[in-house]
């Protein structure tokens, strides 16, 4: 059994696009699962559906607009490098409203609707293939994993934008009695979940340098430091998912097969810009074609 793992990312996600793009086109896997976090839960149905050329479409065209439906900072641009700023209208206005966040990510799940149809649900729910989305419940303190077979058309919707509600900065989502957030908080990279599920070969997208390679510029402001600091926690979250999914694949006799970023792709993966994210989207096939092709080139001479 083979499954696809991509994980969380923000606007990163279009890297994760291109390289599911080659690993499916170009070298013709096929998957009987699919498993995402945060972005990763956005592509994986449109991936299991063979509709790359839709979801890459979407991915390429965004903005954020068409993320927030209340978006709490503003993108300032100085020598070359994107800022956010506090939005204090916006922000002031949310908590008016009464709400927990600094922002609404309201859009995003009207874009999940539009995108995915009820059709297209129905043909994945009634198929071979599980696509399962990561979510975190803060109430209980776990993490859930949410498969299309359990739910219905409206609760799988809203289980894939729960996924990628990135709070503070987005939107908080009580459902069954509990608060739910982004499913990175819990685990990036839900690795050790497909092999529970059966997978015995599984190529896992991080959407994350395989080494640190930059410093992080002083923070300008309260919403830079606070993006910082979850960058530096998702971060940890990421490597200790890794490990442990190395550690059970070894005692289930797995294999991993890893596609990490070979440059860092954005230190802010709030802001989505599209040329940016075009550009990325080609550039995760092009790297996933030269790693595969490269391979190929090595393992006559090891034999």
């Amino acid at each position: 059994m083979r499954a696809l793992v991509i994980s969380g990312g923000g606007s990163k996600g279009a890297f994760a696009g291109g390289v599911a793009q080659y690993l499916m086109q170009g070298l013709g896997h096929k998957y009987d699962l699919f498993l995402g976090t945060s972005t990763g839960s956005l592509l994986i149905s449109h991936l299991a559906l063979q509709k790359i050329d839709k979801i890459r479409e979407v991915y390429t065209s965004v903005d954020q607009d068409s993320i927030f439906s209340n978006c709490p900072f503003i993108i300032q641009k100085k020598h070359g490098v994107d800022n956010i700023a506090i939005n204090h209208w916006n922000v002031f206005k949310n908590f008016y409203k009464g709400s927990k966040t600094f922002g609404e990510s309201h859009n995003l799940l009207e874009l999940i609707k539009n995108t995915l149809t009820i059709d297209e649900f129905e043909n994945l729910k009634n198929g071979p293939k599980e696509i399962i989305v990561t979510v975190s419940n803060l109430s209980l303190n776990q993490v859930e994993y949410k498969s299309i077979n359990d739910c219905s058309y409206d609760e799988f919707c809203e289980w894939v934008w729960i996924s990628c509600n990135y709070t503070p900065f987005m939107s908080l989502a009580l459902k069954n009695g509990c608060e739910y957030a982004d499913g990175g908080l819990g685990n990036m990279v839900p690795i050790e979940e497909a092999i529970k599920r059966g997978a015995t070969q599984v190529d896992a997208i991080i959407l994350q340098t395989e080494t640190t390679m930059f410093n992080r510029m002083p923070s300008k402001n309260a919403f830079s430091l606070l993006t910082t600091m979850f960058g530096f926690m998702l971060d940890r979250i990421e490597h200790q998912n890794i490990r442990i999914g190395k550690f059970v694949a070894g005692h289930n006799d797995a294999i991993i097969n890893f596609y990490y970023t070979p440059t860092v792709l954005t230190t802010n993966s709030l802001i989505f810009n599209k040329e940016k994210m075009t550009v990325w989207w080609e550039s995760g096939f092009n790297f996933a074609k030269f790693k595969n092709t490269e391979l190929n080139q090595i393992e006559p001479d090891l034999e």
